[in-house]
């Protein structure tokens, strides 16, 4: 018996979770009889122990009868990215040997047409229409989603079968995206309470009466695997749809809502309300707001603090789930821009040549002490993110305080060489997201005859440059205020939005590919 099965007999009519958006819910018992037939269904279709299943879904609730069913059927499932183009899925479909793959019907024309033609396909119906995909897709031969259900019409025992589980890309802001397999756990430890369950019962710290909120796309690693995991605890989920600023809020007052998790720009995109909107919505409920994924800019994190107060939690993990650092509103105030000390793991800074670096000093993070990860179809990646001592890394660059506490500077792959001077962009977008008049900011390196690289600074404006008089000149003496002249940008770029995934990760690399190669109107210092 698993976790859902055991909520769903104590308290059947509980909502497991909810969608405001679209008022679609399903209970602890219809989610537990509904992950039973669909598990009935796809062991009947013939998908062995191990097996591959793609899911390329929206934010709804079949997502969660999916992973459970895969859960119950020794199944692995492949959480797809719904805002990638048709040549990106195939490459994940082929990537990642998906035997069968679940799509709604309004994402059908991003699967490719061979595998329209060749594979199975279980198709779910919009919850508006049966017709939004309209001729670009033809549905070729494949199976609905709800007769997948019908043809299993009640629960029934499961054959005895490892317990299955998701299976993660890593999001790809600097390259093609990599999936991380984890082996099976076998039939005996269904229900047992693993390490990494205990490491999520330590970051949320639920209550009895916990309801936990997931703003963010549900094939995102931390949003997908912290919502299942509190409904393993027994917690109603509300997950939105989308995300929308005062939605969240809303939200958070109508269902009394204690848990929540975040990234830096919804953040952002919250504090950018008006005042008085802010303050209508009742968040008194709210006492444990989780954010990681990207770096949180100093003073978005001290004005989301002053307005929910010491709730805030942050942490510095991957999919990789090599090491895990946390911190609290408390002890982040008295060292502030930090992501905390490890709580997974034993964190090692670390020069090029694998030395260990002094409190300070900025090198590569590695961490000790782990399990072990591979990079699916990817031996070379695998073995990069280990070093001679065993160690595992993310690629991340930081460094350790004289307590243990971690900062994040940048990715490797990310750090400006300026003059022959190391340059973070995390430490010049901090700087500049201060600026009142900026909404969103980027810095990459771009090739310099001079000094090798220089800086060039994204911008996206809160309006048009003109009409609030926002100039790349006033941005670089802004940031000439700020901070050392080396680190300033040479040039500025406006943009309507800058390149992120829905998740709020940056895709530094179309920033690097599209100045790089031929720099936009800017302007120099």
């Amino acid at each position: 018996m698993d976790e859902l099965e055991c909520w769903a007999a104590r308290h059947p009519e509980k909502s497991a979770v909810i969608f405001p958006q679209s008022a679609r819910a399903r209970d602890f018992a219809t989610l537990d009889g509904n992950a039973n037939r669909l598990a009935q269904g796809l062991i009947g279709r013939g998908l062995e122990p191990g097996a591959m299943v793609a899911v390329l879904l929206e934010n709804r609730p079949e997502i969660f009868e999916i992973a459970w069913a895969a859960r119950r059927g020794g199944l692995y499932y492949a959480m797809l990215n719904s805002h990638l183009r048709a040549r990106e899925i195939a490459y994940l479909l082929a990537d990642c040997g998906a035997a069968l793959l679940f799509v709604s019907r309004a994402l059908l024309a991003l699967v490719p047409a061979e595998w329209r033609a060749r594979w199975p396909i279980v198709c779910l119906a919009s919850p508006s229409s049966e017709a939004e995909a309209g001729d670009a897709a033809p549905l070729y031969s494949y199976d609905s989603y709800d007769a997948l259900l019908a043809s299993n019409p009640r629960p029934a025992p499961l054959p005895e079968r490892p317990v299955g589980r998701e299976f993660l890309y890593s999001s790809g802001t600097s390259g093609r995206p990599k999936g991380i397999r984890f082996p099976l756990l076998a039939a005996a430890q269904r229900g047992v309470m693993q390490p990494g369950e205990k490491l999520l019962d330590q970051t949320l710290r639920f209550g009895a009466d916990s309801v936990y909120l997931s703003p963010a796309p549900l094939y995102h690693a931390a949003p997908h695997v912290y919502s299942l995991h509190a409904m393993s605890r027994g917690k109603t989920v509300i997950a939105l749809e989308k995300f929308e600023p005062e939605t969240a809020l809303s939200a958070i007052q109508r269902y009394r809502v204690t848990h929540s998790q975040w990234v830096p720009t919804m953040f952002v995109r919250m504090l950018a309300l008006p005042e008085i909107v802010r303050a209508q919505y009742d968040l008194s409920s709210h006492t444990r707001a989780i954010h990681a994924a990207a770096p949180c800019p100093i003073h978005v994190k001290e004005r989301m603090i002053a307005w929910w107060g010491p709730i805030l939690v942050e942490y510095y993990a991957g999919s990789e789930r090599i090491g895990t650092t946390l911190i609290e509103s408390a002890a982040w105030l008295a060292h502030k821009g930090s992501v905390g000390r490890a709580i997974y793991g034993t964190i090692h800074i670390l020069d090029e040549d694998g030395n260990d670096l002094p409190p300070g000093e900025v090198g590569g993070i590695w961490f000790e002490g782990t399990g072990g990860f591979a990079y699916h179809n990817d031996p070379e990646k695998t073995r990069a993110s280990y070093n001679a001592r065993g160690f595992a890394t993310l690629g991340d660059l930081g460094f350790l305080d004289a307590e243990g506490y971690l900062y994040l500077s940048d990715r490797r792959s990310d750090l400006i060489i300026s003059a022959g001077a190391n340059v973070y962009p995390a430490e010049i977008e901090s700087v500049l997201l201060e600026h009142p008049l900026i909404a969103d900011a980027a810095a990459i390196g771009v090739p310099d005859e001079d000094q090798g690289e220089v800086v060039l600074a994204a911008i996206e404006p809160v309006a048009s440059p003109e009409s609030i008089g926002l100039t790349p000149g006033a941005i670089i003496a802004f940031c000439r205020e700020h901070m050392a002249s080396i680190k300033c940008p040479r040039h500025v770029v406006f943009l309507e939005r800058l390149p992120r995934t829905p998740t709020g990760k940056l895709l530094r690399r179309e920033l690097k590919e599209r100045f790089r190669s031929e720099m936009a109107p800017a302007a120099r210092a």
